[in-house]
């Protein structure tokens, strides 16, 4: 019997048919769609006089435009007009107001919407976070979405294999959001074009669930069509009892569907890397990419002394940062630290920020606010008392939604500003007009606003008893 990666056992198992340009139709088991995409999409679906195939399998979310500043109730015309499609068309919405709510890439995976085997696509490029869990997902266009509605199927072309393998084990604050950015520093923004991804190795092993979601959420951001975990026993234990996952002798069933989910010794990728990550330490970006980042305490590198489009990115890039070659970034002062986004607003990441700020202050002139991913997650950091220590420290704490990610609900810098954002990108205008901004880890970027200026975060972490 032919040797088959994780990969290849979920799409065989989803593929329904071949097209007469060589493109399969790949079974979609879940379909969740943010607001942004709901106006265009379900106004093409409403002009083809086309109907929805498996209503029950797509969920509707609120989440770009949400306002997450307490006590601001502005409502979105995106927010009303995915209300008004819902009930019209009798969909499942996770609405600004539901105890479900949250951004969609967290809520999947915390509902029991994206569970191990399964297929899920979206309409945004970072679906493949839920690959953490074992979930084949794909990003999706309004074109695309529309045949998803109408079909329950996706049509794609079956993209080459890479295998990731992380060895070794990660030093005591340096976390996935390191990991993911030092591997889109070594292999470059187009390295995972047209590839599907497995991550493997000890520091897989080693990572939680959550973890592992950051490390998928980046995929993206180095071109992947989609990235996958095997599915653990900690993958298992994490899933189970959610609120969408089956229950009795259905959970016995997918339990051993789950536990034979894994790639075979010795299956055949069509690329592999391994990375040594034991001396890997906290990663932050000097530039407009994910892939312009360097080791905190490293120098912003020169130009590429080739007059090709990298050197003329090198060069833009320094200009809009407002940094040069060979300086070192710490010592750079901050205005806006933002901690959330679906890359970084977890439990555990609140829970490391926590330890973290405990006792100290936010510098005077930093602007810094967490906004978990869900309102699950705000519920558990509040049960925890996590709350009190931010808003104690001088960070705001604000309520679920991607917040200054996009910034499409107007959370955004000004002008100018520097930020060291949590999110998984950091290009020109992203977070306001004229702002500056460095990606790096939530201990980073809390570090960052408790001294006011770009730290080495390892400095702030409570000393430990041996």
């Amino acid at each position: 019997m032919t040797s088959k990666t994780l990969f290849d056992k979920i799409w065989t198992n989803h593929s329904v048919g071949f097209r007469s340009d060589g493109k399969e139709l790949l079974y979609i088991d879940r379909h969740v769609i943010h607001e942004l995409h709901v106006p265009h999409a379900f106004s093409r679906l409403s002009k083809s006089n086309h109907q929805i195939h498996r209503k029950d399998l797509t969920v509707i979310v609120q989440d770009h435009t949400v306002p997450t500043r307490e006590g601001l109730e502005l409502i979105s015309e995106h927010i009303k007009i995915t209300r008004e499609h819902a009930r019209n068309y009798g969909l499942q919405l996770i609405d600004v107001h539901s105890k479900e709510h949250g951004i969609v890439h967290v809520v999947s995976p915390e509902l029991g919407l994206a569970l191990p085997g399964f297929t899920l696509a979206c309409p945004d490029s970072h679906a493949s976070t839920v690959g953490a869990i074992g979930c084949l997902a794909f990003g999706c266009g309004t074109s695309e979405l529309e045949h998803i509605l109408v079909t329950q199927t996706m049509v794609l072309n079956k993209p080459k294999q890479m295998r990731i393998n992380l060895i070794g084990s990660l030093q005591r604050g340096v976390g996935a959001k390191d990991v993911a950015l030092k591997i889109i520093g070594l292999l470059g923004v187009d390295a995972g074009k047209g590839y599907a991804v497995e991550f493997a190795g000890t520091v897989i092993d080693q990572m939680s669930v959550e973890e592992r979601m950051t490390l998928c959420n980046m995929s993206i951001e180095w071109s992947c069509r989609t990235c996958i975990i095997a599915p653990d026993q900690k993958t298992i234990d994490w899933c189970s009892n959610r609120s969408q996952t089956p229950k009795g002798a259905d959970w016995i069933q997918v339990l051993n569907y789950w536990q034979a989910l894994g790639s075979d010794g010795d299956c055949q990728f069509d690329r592999e890397h391994t990375i040594e990550c034991s001396a890997l330490v906290p990663q932050i970006t000097w530039g407009t990419d994910p892939s312009q980042v360097l080791d905190i305490g490293a120098l912003v590198p020169s130009a590429p002394s080739s007059q090709d489009n990298a050197h003329l990115q090198s060069i833009k890039a320094m200009e809009y940062m407002g940094v040069n070659p060979g300086q070192d970034l710490n010592g750079l002062m901050v205005n806006r630290v933002f901690i959330g986004s679906c890359s970084n607003s977890r439990i555990n990441d609140l829970r490391e920020v926590a330890q973290l700020v405990k006792g100290k202050k936010v510098a005077n002139h930093v602007k810094a606010l967490i906004v978990p991913g869900s309102t699950a997650t705000k519920e558990q950091a509040e049960l925890e008392g996590l709350d009190i220590i931010f808003k104690d420290a001088g960070f705001e704490w604000h309520k679920s939604g991607c917040s200054m990610c996009a910034g499409a609900n107007g959370e955004i810098g000004q002008m100018g500003e520097r930020c060291i954002s949590t999110s998984n990108r950091n290009f020109e205008n992203r977070q306001g007009r004229g702002v500056r901004t460095h990606l790096a880890s939530p201990q980073m970027a809390a570090a960052a606003a408790l001294a006011g200026h770009i730290v080495d975060s390892r400095d702030f972490l409570p000393i430990t008893e041996h």
